[in-house]
């Protein structure tokens, strides 16, 4: 949730929500205000809400429920008509300040601002045919998620929800989870209580299109305060193999904090920051937890396994064991621990929907000391249980301090 009153809340997020919510009128003259407090921006949107005519039509605010219409004969503070705002809102004695810091403290939903496109789809199983589900009462189903867990492998992936629910104590471990998206070979999901978690494959397209159909899924199914984080593995840099890396910033192969689409011909770039209090609650999880190390730390997304992640072992090399240790070695020195291949578009997409976000990854080896694992079967196995371990403690922690379990 939104804590408008913290300091800790991105301002430029808050800037950019607020300024969506703004009729046309008070949107423009706002929009090179460097203003960017949230109180103080408030005021100022305000002060031009009031320089307006008594009665504006066009002008329609946040609607809420907790806001009760005031009487036509209720004047604002330059008494004006208190229903200037629109017939669901009204200018208040203590002005739209509060009405507007209201509307924020509500939950967040999943913003995909391509809803009139969405509209005109038959129904919202035709839009995730790819996921392969069939239901239609897609809230009945997955409106109750808060805790979306996402994997590379459909084995992970049912593992894991094998073992929050023997953590929630929701359902018997061993009961057989059906895979939702049955209906397909592309992915598997699996739920129990709030907790929904989907497989994405290998690689930025995989998880790309997963995402896509996973956000108009909660979208439909009106889910809100979710937050998503994906489990992995991942090649570490200058770590022990087993610690846990909790991603603070996803970074290209030129360790630039972006992740950039070609989209109708054009590059598009946008942002891979993700949640930096999600990032130290995990950690704060891990340290209770006391059973393996973690950090938090910058990870590399490549589009490629091999040679875009400087390896010697693939078909193709066209460098030397020298030029790839200097490259690692400019990694460590920019931040990062780690090199996976999914977390950049993951970053984006999750912050574009507005979802709180993180990257969880146990490094297998340190790739400044070879590009090949070398532990037995069963250690690599324990080591991919860290992350499941760290973050089903971390869910189970959040519904423990909300009295839901």
């Amino acid at each position: 949730m939104l804590n408008l009153l913290g300091a800790e809340v991105p301002v430029i997020l808050f800037t950019e929500l607020f300024m969506r919510t703004l009729p046309a009128q008070v949107r423009m003259p706002l929009a090179n205000t460097t203003i960017v407090g949230p109180r103080a921006l408030a005021r100022e949107a305000d002060r031009f809400v009031l320089a307006m005519p008594q009665r504006s039509p066009d002008l329609r605010l946040p609607r809420h429920r907790t806001v009760r219409r005031r009487a036509k004969d209720d004047a604002g503070p330059s008494g004006q008509q208190a229903h200037l705002c629109s017939s669901r809102f009204e200018i208040r004695k203590e002005s739209c300040v509060l009405v507007w810091l209201r509307h924020y403290k509500q939950p967040i939903t999943i913003q995909i601002p391509w809803t009139q496109v969405m509209r005109r789809t038959k129904a919202p199983a035709a839009v995730l045919s790819l996921l392969g589900t069939s239901t239609h009462n897609l809230p009945a189903l997955f409106g109750d998620v808060k805790f979306v867990c996402v994997g590379g492998s459909p084995w992970r992936m049912k593992s894991f929800i094998e073992y929050i629910a023997g953590e929630l104590g929701l359902e018997d471990p061993k009961s057989e989870y059906p895979n939702i998206c049955a209906g397909t070979d592309r992915y598997a999901m699996y739920k129990v209580g709030p907790v929904l978690s989907v497989s994405h494959g290998m690689g930025i397209p995989s998880i790309s299109i997963m995402l896509h159909e996973l956000l108009k899924l909660l979208h439909h199914a009106h889910c809100t305060d979710v937050t998503i984080i994906r489990i992995g593995t991942s090649g570490g840099i200058g770590l022990e193999p087993g610690t846990i890396v909790i991603t603070k910033q996803s970074v290209d192969a030129t360790f630039l904090p972006k992740f950039e689409q070609v989209i109708l011909g054009k590059n598009v770039v946008r942002s891979t920051d993700l949640d930096t209090e999600l990032a130290e609650q995990l950690l704060q999880c891990s340290n209770r937890l006391n059973q393996f190390k973690s950090v938090i730390a910058n990870t590399m997304c490549t589009m490629d396994f091999y040679e875009g992640q400087a390896r010697l072992d693939g078909a193709f090399c066209s460098y030397t064991q020298e030029d790839k240790q200097d490259y690692l070695a400019k990694a460590y020195a920019s931040g990062v621990r780690n090199i996976e291949m999914e977390s950049s578009v993951f970053a984006s997409m999750c912050k574009l929907s507005g979802l709180k976000a993180a990257v969880v990854c146990v490094t297998l080896l340190d790739r400044q000391k070879g590009d090949q694992l070398s532990g037995s079967h069963q250690v690599l196995h324990d080591l991919q249980q860290r992350p499941q371990i760290l973050v089903g403690h971390f869910i189970k922690s959040q519904l423990e301090s909300s009295g839901k379990i």
